[in-house]
Formats: structure tokens, sequence, C-alpha cells
């Protein structure tokens, strides 16, 4: 069972990496491998349900956007994807990919390696665009991409916005679509688990999550805060040059 200290530091870190295009599943993965906590299927429905604090952190920021209907029925559009294959591919993704650490080495390497790439290609640009002035085929296509981190390691993030930086979305505009795009997303996927899984709870490990959750809540506050300043005056090479030293690391531990 997690400890109380393991808890908090697994919900420090899912707050700080769940926003940012590193991939908070695979640093929840690879810490948790480093404090020796054996994998169990309580520690992935953890990982997937702890992610609930982080977006609740979205909720209380931006609970303005999510009760615009425009914005709504784009969120809508664009979860389709992920929530549909998501439902399908769910047993195989939790048996045979969350915690499998060789697929987040590998994610995390190669996810990295692209993001520097695509910076260094990338025109950015300029002119401001609104979420509700995103079309609803661009949305479609957003979902698409998002459901690229169905794999560990990928990031959900990082796949949205170099989705719609692909799209040509200027790139706070993708950013905080992104952000409000993890709503819809994390719910089912919480909720979708918890269905399946917490008859099998104890409360002590209803305890853990409580802990977990409420810790994230308030640094993904943070993370969020620090992702809107970096990206005013900064790319993501520095995130990529990031998930590759990460990879390697763990990779030589």
């Amino acid at each position: 069972m997690l400890s109380f200290l393991q808890t908090i530091i697994l919900g420090v870190v899912e707050g700080l990496t769940e926003f940012l295009p590193i991939s908070s599943t695979a640093h929840l993965i690879l810490v948790s491998n480093w404090m020796h906590i054996p994998a169990s299927e309580f520690m992935k429905s953890f990982e997937i349900i702890i992610q609930l604090g982080a977006i609740l952190a979205v909720v209380t920021l931006y609970w303005r956007s999510l009760l615009d209907w425009e914005t709504i029925k784009r969120l809508i559009v664009a979860f389709i994807p992920t929530g549909i294959l998501g439902f399908i591919f769910y047993k195989i993704i939790k048996t045979y990919l969350l915690g499998n650490t060789a697929v987040v080495l590998w994610s995390l390497a190669l996810g990295g390696l692209f993001l520097i790439l695509f910076e260094l290609w990338h025109q950015e640009l300029s002119e401001g665009r609104h979420i509700n002035e995103i079309s609803y085929r661009h949305c479609l296509y957003i979902g698409l991409f998002q459901s690229i981190a169905m794999v560990p390691g990928v990031s959900r993030s990082a796949a949205t916005i170099i989705g719609g930086l692909l799209l040509g979305l200027p790139r706070k505009t993708i950013v905080e679509f992104s952000f409000l795009l993890a709503v819809p997303t994390m719910l089912a996927a919480t909720g979708l688990d918890l269905i399946k899984n917490a008859a099998s709870f104890s409360l002590g490990q209803f305890n853990l999550l409580a802990v977990g959750f409420i810790t994230a809540f308030i640094l993904a506050i943070i993370g969020i805060k620090f992702f809107l300043s970096y990206i005013q005056k900064n790319t993501f090479t520095g995130f990529g040059i990031y998930r590759i030293i990460a990879a390697l690391v763990f990779w030589v531990k």
C-alpha cells in the first residue's frame, strides 16, 4: 500500500506535469518505479483517477468558458474520437501499456525529439483567434491527435497542442483549448475506471485517492499559470530536451 508521503509526492508530480507537454502519466509511472512502489491494479487506477484533481483546477480557473455553449459544442466534437477509441481499447491500454516502462521511456524520448524537430520547422501564426472560432472539423482533428496520447508517455497536452499548431491555430488558443478538453476526457477516463474498479477499493485506498486528488489540484493551478506565462516567450524546445534527458536518466537507472 502507498504511504501518505508517497501519495503526496505523486500528487505533486501529477499536478505539476498534467498540463505540460511532458506526460504526467509517464512521470507518475517512472516516479512510482523510483520509489519502488509495486505495480498493481490499484496503482494503475490511482494514476488515472488522481488526474481528476488537476482537472478540477481547470474548472476552477476556466469555469466561465465551460458555461459557454459555443465552447461546449467544440469540446464535445473534439472529445468524440478519444471517447470512442478509449472505450474500445481501455482494457488493452490498462493491461499492456500502463506500467510498461519500456513503452513509457520510448514515448518520452521520441516525443521529446519530435517536439524539438517540430519547433525548428514550425512557423507561428501572428494573428489571434478565439476558441469559439475553431472550426468543428479542426476540433475533430484535434480529438484524433489527443487519442494518440492513450499510449503512456506521449502526453495528452503535447498531442493536442501540436495537433492544433499543425492546423494553424495560435499557440495560446490551442493551449487553452487543450486545458478545457482535458475536462471531459479525464472525467470519462476516471468515470470508466471507477465503474469497473471502485468496488474493489478499500477505505484506506479511497483516503489515499483523496490525498492525491487535493495535492494534484493545488499544484495544477500553479502548473497552469506557469505554462501560460511560459508560452508567451518560449517554444516547446526546452520541454523536448527535458523529455529526452528524463528518459535517459531513468533508462540508465
